[in-house]
């Protein structure tokens, strides 16, 4: 998944559907859910862009989004969010909610 911050947000997840999973380096559960999103952005391909950015490196993309803790996944359409998922979740839920 290619990773994001503020200077290329608007090119990479201004249009359509995208998911941004926001992460820390530190964060065990961030770290597991990692390979889960890499394991079905295969099922969405062409219909929901996965990407993510390390609040550490991305604080203002961080807090544009109200992220409060991590892992926490914010869908958007056009740029604006539509949903949310707080926490490691399991690929059936991630899919569910998608």
């Amino acid at each position: 998944m290619k990773v994001i911050d503020e200077n290329n947000f608007e090119n990479e997840a201004g249009k359509g559907l995208v998911l941004v999973d926001f992460f820390a380096t530190w964060c065990g559960p961030c770290q597991r859910l990692t390979p889960v999103l890499e394991d079905i952005q295969g099922d969405f391909d062409g219909k929901i862009k996965f990407l993510k950015s390390d609040i550490d490196e991305s604080r203002s993309l961080a807090k544009k989004f109200s992220v409060m803790s991590v892992p926490t996944m914010v869908v958007l359409k056009d740029g604006i969010p539509v949903d949310r998922m707080v926490g490691y979740m399991s690929p059936e839920d991630i899919k569910a909610k998608l």
